[in-house]
């Protein structure tokens, strides 16, 4: 079935070799995904994973980025096909009492993701420069709030790709500080297990790798290069270089994400390390690793922080704008009071939270909780000829999708069932 998918993205009518200068013009948009899910709600989760079961449940990030290429892949072509984004199409292609309620979810999930945005970025200026995490909430939010509002896509899309450029560099450098047994890598890369306690984790991993705003997200910002959608040419065009640049920029998140979990795996469970804040892994670093890795860490923090603020803010207002039915628009009310509630509400949380990290590693499992609900609109739409003309998902696609939310839901209720049972999650 995986194999059919991948035949039906390379058919005959789609060229099976891309130029390489014509990819990278068309590079940005999966790239803002892809810092989506190596933000600091990622970077928590993958340490509580490493730090407390080693490299035992890498297999959940390949598992989880092979479903997010399929997911992206799908919701992209949502966008091109019929010029809407996911929220505006389920607001006009879908019974009113289906869809708002799924939106209204929806923008809980970009609030939550902001949430963890803000807070990452905030416990790296505590650890660069000693700010109260309040007080460094104020100021990240402050500035991504500029950058959204004064930018275009084109500006943002840069800043980002300069971001993630700058946190793969750093995670690198990182690995090299430390010594790492690759083949029980390689083998936990592939091979699932579920040691006693993991659940939480677990669904705290997925939910930060595969995140409901960013599938709203991708849906929007793959218009931002002003297609022609009257010519089936260009459209087809698109569409290959979609997947191009989908799949390099998910393929870069799973590498840094596998190498968090590695590298928290290699310094703290080595040496029998309990990690329940992200300041106190960089203090435990210190002595390890050395002065300059904490720095590191910090710096690569706030980059990631501030870059996946950014697009979380740009998902609330791409969510909230498509209740109305309009696509996000920056000069639009609908798109900034998105951005603001986003951000606003995610802000008043940070206030009331007492343990930063555990809140981010909750924030994440909200995400996966609310993921089944966006997958079901998106299959539901992308399954919807009168949706997406001659684009509309082959038998193959939606089978595949449908088996992608049924593990997220299964995952979903055993992680109920240990939450109301006591099965020590």
């Amino acid at each position: 079935m995986m194999l059919g998918f991948f035949k039906d993205i390379l058919r005959k009518d789609h060229p099976r070799i891309l130029g390489a200068r014509e990819i990278l013009k068309y590079l940005g948009p999966g790239l803002l995904v892809a810092v989506g899910f190596i933000d600091p709600g990622n970077w928590a989760t993958n340490i509580a994973a490493g730090s407390t079961f080693g490299y035992s449940l890498l297999w959940v990030i390949t598992l989880s980025t092979i479903m997010l290429i399929i997911l992206q892949h799908n919701v992209a072509h949502l966008g091109i096909a019929s010029g809407l984004c996911l929220s505006e199409a389920a607001t006009i292609h879908m019974k009113k009492w289906v869809s708002k309620p799924i939106l209204s979810s929806a923008v809980m999930a970009a609030i939550s993701t902001a949430l963890a945005e803000i807070l990452g970025g905030a416990i790296a200026l505590q650890m660069l420069f000693h700010i109260p995490i309040i007080i460094g909430s104020v100021l990240v939010t402050l500035l991504v709030a500029y950058l959204l509002f004064s930018n275009s896509y084109k500006k943002i899309e840069k800043l980002i790709i300069g971001f993630v450029s700058l946190i793969s560099i750093s995670f690198i450098y990182e690995l090299t500080l430390v010594d790492v047994p690759w083949a029980e890598v390689t083998r936990d890369c592939i091979q699932p297990t579920f040691p006693q306690g993991s659940m939480l984790i677990i669904m705290s991993v997925l939910g930060a790798v595969v995140m409901p705003h960013n599938l709203f997200l991708h849906s929007e910002i793959i218009q931002s290069r002003q297609w022609n959608l009257k010519d089936p040419n260009i459209i087809k065009k698109q569409l290959d270089y979609e997947f191009a640049d989908t799949l390099l920029s998910m393929i870069l998140g799973w590498a840094i994400n596998g190498a968090s979990i590695i590298l928290a795996a290699s310094v703290f469970f080595k040496h029998h390390i309990q990690v329940t804040e992200l300041q106190q892994s960089a203090d435990m670093m210190r002595p390890l690793l050395g002065n300059a890795a904490v720095i590191v860490f910090a710096i690569a923090l706030l980059f990631t922080g501030i870059a996946s603020t950014i697009t979380a803010g740009m998902a609330g207002g791409t969510i909230f704008a498509g209740l109305y039915g309009e696509p996000y628009n920056i000069k639009d009310s609908h798109t900034k009071l998105g951005i603001i509630i986003t951000f606003l509400f995610a802000f008043l949380i940070i206030i009331f939270i007492g343990d930063p990290f555990k809140g981010l590693i909750i924030s994440q499992m909200v995400l996966s909780i609310q993921l089944p609900f966006t997958i079901f609109i998106q299959i539901y739409l992308t399954s919807s000829k009168k949706v997406m003309g001659k684009y509309v998902n082959t038998w193959r696609t939606t089978t595949l999708l449908i088996v992608i939310a049924t593990i997220v839901v299964i995952l979903n209720l055993w992680l109920l069932y240990y939450l109301f049972f006591g099965g020590g999650v």
